[in-house]
Order: C-alpha cells, then structure tokens, then sequence
C-alpha cells in the first residue's frame, strides 16, 4: 500500500494551483486535476476507479430523493455552532442543499470556489446555498475561512443527515490506507471512514426536490450552470 511521498504532495498542491486558475468550467477544472492526480499519485486513482465501479454496482446514491420528492429536512449546526434548519432557510428562498467530503479534498475545493464565483447571481435570484460535511466545526470552520464561503458550511456530525439520504458511503480499506496522510479520525471525531456521495438538492419554497445531481464519481460535480438554471426555475416558481 502506497502512501503519498511528499515530493508527490507538493506536486498534487502545484497541480491543484494550475487547475484552479485555469479558463474552464468547473468539470474542466475537476477533469483537468484527476488527470494530473493519476499521473503523480496513480495508486489513488486506481482505487478510486474500483470504489466508484462497486458504487455503481449497488446504486450508490441511486435512492436519494428524486426531483418531485418532498426533501426530508435538517436540523444541523454551523461552523459557528448555531442551529440552521431547512425550514427556516425555505422561508427566504430556494435552497441548494450541497454535499462535500470535506475540507481536505481539493475536488470540493474547486467546487466550493466555483459556487462562490456564481454567489452573486444566486443571491440576486432570491436564491440561497447550504454546504453539508461531516466534519467537526473546527474544520467546517477552516473550510469556511479558507474557501470565503458566504454561506453556511454544515457538520453533518456521523453523516446522520447524509445517511438518511443513502448517501453515507465507507470508503473501504484500500483507500483508507491510501489516504492514511489525512487524520480523518480528528477531522471526523470518529475512526468510522465514513463519507457523503457529494451531492447537490435544489429545494423549492415548497419543500420539494426541483433538481439534483448525485454521481457517486466525487470527481464529478453539478455544472454551475446547471445550478443557476435549477435555482432560477425554482425561483420563478413563487
């Protein structure tokens, strides 16, 4: 089992630079990184190409809620400890409920960033995001800070919410070990390698599932287009 050298950590950091600066759509970006991880850390790559392949064959995700559904509501705490529910959230707008793996992975960094970039637009549709990890507020908040987040980041404490969902994923051993480099026990406060299939939910006003986007590929993610057009349906609608 492989680990990450840290020459190759260094180089994955410059090779996440690059991707984040590069012209593109956010997937051109995700696709751009994946490319550049399995060229310097192709053990990873390998590995995670087999987790997304067992995924699939149990349709991870699969049973999520679906757009028509009503979405089942949270009650979870900010990186500042303070309680936000779906309920309240709702009474000022469409919701994008997003999920990340945490604030650790460079995919849902690029994904953080490129729905910041879009914050704006979101804000002046009358729309509003949430992000969900399951990480302790100490990291939730260093994601926050990091990344500038305007809005809300989430702990997910044991991926409660996400599991309710069915979209709580273990894992498994090859990329714990792989991923050994990251204390996920501290970042988790549980040794359970336990992750949310990254995922977005487009909630309208009345509490239904308007669009989602679920691929339990975490190298793939919701165009922010496609989130835009989903906010801006779901606006229109009141």
């Amino acid at each position: 089992m492989t680990s990450l050298s840290p020459a190759d950590a260094e180089r994955l950091k410059f090779a996440f630079q690059r991707c984040r600066d590069m012209e593109g759509t956010l997937n051109e970006q995700l696709r751009a990184y994946a490319e550049a991880g399995r060229e310097i850390f192709p053990a990873y790559g390998q590995a995670v190409d087999r987790l997304v392949a067992r995924l699939n064959e149990n349709g991870g995700g699969e049973s999520a809620p679906r757009p028509g559904a009503a979405m089942p509501p949270f009650m979870l705490p900010d990186e500042n400890g303070r309680l936000v529910s779906l309920p309240a959230l709702l009474e000022r707008g469409p919701v994008a409920v997003m999920f990340f793996r945490g604030h650790w992975c460079p995919y849902c960094r690029l994904n953080m960033r490129a729905v910041i970039q879009a914050e704006a637009r979101i804000e002046a549709m009358g729309a509003q995001v949430v992000a969900i990890m399951p990480e302790t507020q100490e990291f939730t908040e260093t994601f926050k800070a990091d990344s500038g987040a305007p809005f809300p980041v989430l702990t997910d404490l044991d991926n409660g919410y996400a599991l309710s969902l069915n979209l709580a994923i273990w894992l498994g051993a090859e990329i714990q070990g792989l991923l050994s480099y990251q204390d996920m026990a501290k970042f988790h406060g549980n040794d359970g390698w336990m992750l949310p299939i990254p995922a977005v939910f487009v909630v309208g006003r009345d509490g239904i599932v308007k669009a989602r986007f679920v691929d339990p590929d975490f190298r793939k993610r919701m165009e922010i287009d496609d989130l835009l057009d989903a906010l801006a349906s779901a606006s229109r609608e009141h």
